[in-house]
């Protein structure tokens, strides 16, 4: 193994490798920022380029773009507070405070940083854990993965926000938007209202755009009619954040990243990773005003489980994600089969794929650390008055680009209404997005559970797994409670 490790790390450093992760890095740190554009598309755009190419060069183009395409959400989310990825939707929360107090640059400094350290655990993670971590994903069945979905529902309701009611009303109504279109299991038409447009559903891009870019982009539209035009401080001094403050975050993230990256089809290590930073964390009521521990948090889980949704990909054939389903297609394009026998086979192509995304994660920090930090913070020396049209232009083109659909802008600006009314009454917005990527899942597996089990509901609450599961999600329905009865202790005795 170690020598399979050691020729592999030999192949991957020749011009044609490198050249490949380096231009992979930059285009998807560039596709990555635009809104609309997600990591699942830019990876696909990019296979048909890599036919003529080298096996590890094309798998080094695609690592890149992976990466990238992670990290490059990062930089609108911090400085327009618009996820330019799905991936993105945590770093909202910390990173738009913390450029609006004039730390835009730290911000993203931090962002990649933290993007390089997840995927360079993730990517050691998928050399050195991919067997035992397959097993584990052998593991969740259909009942296994409801009650993942259930409790990463419930712990962004019950986390975000003071009022966990106001959490539960945003996420029902994800769920809601979920059921648009046609029923996966019987292919019936729901809610679509006879527009052809709503048979595949709402795009959870457009409507993500338009529920986070509305709200800031009014705001600025209030001052610039009141006068104020003045630009944005932009301090780029150090110490805004320090190792000692986030390297636990890193770590904590990093492993809940690749935990849940190995899980076929689950896409909720983010929010799960971020509920539990922030509920150990020092000073939780910083998150969501501008904490570096929350959005470490949210950039490193996102790259951390790049690398970890491979691990099933490779060793099991069974993709993990979208993307990870992609680079197996890209591999059988090059003449490969996943699964056991690429290990005993090829381990060159493992090997050399793992250390292509450890090499560019680690490419992160320079290129989003200290380029991209030092470039895209300056935009935010535009005065309201010229930033207010350019957030507006990104959130049509970003819309438009999803399925190159005028359809998508309308409904992008109709949930920037929504989005602007439950800024108002003071609803979170993520459980919305939250619902609609988990609830079509939990609804899928839950009823493939009961087909297996012949309508029988008992297995899914005595299973092992499922059990673990239910009671973490009652745990966490329950901690508003715990944590307001344990305050008034600490009141009492003090």
């Amino acid at each position: 193994m170690i020598e399979n490790i050691f020729n592999s790390l030999i192949l991957i450093l020749q011009w044609e490798s490198v050249a490949a992760m380096v231009i992979g890095t930059i285009i998807g740190m560039i596709m990555g920022a635009l809104p609309g554009v997600s990591g699942t598309l830019a990876v696909a755009l990019a296979i048909p380029f890599t036919y003529e190419l080298s096996p590890l060069t094309a798998l080094g183009l695609l690592a890149g773009i992976h990466n990238g395409t992670s990290q490059g959400g990062a930089i609108p989310a911090v400085l327009l507070r618009i996820p330019g990825t799905p991936g993105a939707i945590c770093t909202t929360w910390d990173g738009y405070p913390l450029a609006q107090q004039g730390h835009a640059g730290a911000a993203i400094q931090l962002s990649a940083i933290s993007s390089a350290v997840g995927g360079m655990i993730g990517a050691l993670s998928l050399v050195l854990l991919a067997p035992p971590l397959a097993s584990v994903a052998l593991a969740f069945g259909p009942a296994e993965i409801f009650w993942v979905n259930v409790f990463g529902l419930t712990a962004i309701a019950a986390m975000l926000g003071d009022d966990i009611l106001k959490g539960i009303i945003a996420a029902c109504f994800g769920l809601l938007l979920g059921t648009i279109g046609l029923d996966e299991s019987t292919g019936m038409e729901r809610f679509t209202f006879d527009r052809i447009e709503l048979l595949n559903g709402l795009s959870m891009l457009v409507v993500m755009v338009g529920l986070f870019s509305f709200p800031p982009s009014w705001e600025m539209a209030q001052k610039t009619v009141g006068g104020a035009v003045d630009t944005f401080k932009l301090v780029m001094t150090k110490g805004v954040w320090k190792v000692q403050q986030v390297w636990r975050a890193w770590w904590k993230s990093s492993i809940i990243g690749i935990i849940i990256g190995i899980l076929p089809g689950s896409s909720i290590s983010g929010f799960i990773a971020y509920a539990e930073i922030k509920r150990t964390a020092r000073e939780p009521e910083k998150f969501g005003k501008g904490s570096v521990e929350g959005l470490a948090c949210a950039e490193c889980v996102n790259n951390a489980d790049n690398a970890a949704s491979m691990i099933p990909a490779l060793t099991l054939g069974v993709p993990g994600g979208t993307i990870a389903a992609l680079m197996l297609g890209a591999l059988m394009i090059q003449g490969f089969q996943p699964g056991p026998q690429l290990f005993r086979e090829s381990p060159q192509i493992v090997y050399g794929y793992a250390w292509q995304m450890f090499i560019t994660s680690a490419m992160l920090v320079v290129l989003g650390g200290v380029v991209a930090s030092r470039l895209f913070a300056h935009l935010l020396r535009l005065p309201n008055v010229l930033l207010l049209p350019l957030i507006i232009v990104m959130t049509v083109a970003g819309s438009f680009a999803a399925q190159n659909s005028m359809w998508d802008v309308y409904i992008a600006f109709g949930f920037g209404l929504i989005g602007l009314g439950m800024d108002r009454l003071g609803l979170p917005i993520a459980p919305v997005i939250i619902g609609m990527v988990l609830g079509g899942k939990a609804e899928f597996s839950l009823r493939v559970a009961l087909l297996l089990t012949q309508g029988d509901p008992m297995p899914l609450f005595t299973r092992p797994i499922c059990m673990v599961m239910i009671a973490l999600t009652l745990l966490m329905l329950s901690y508003p409670l715990i944590r307001r009865g344990v305050a008034q202790l600490r009141a009492w005795f003090t």
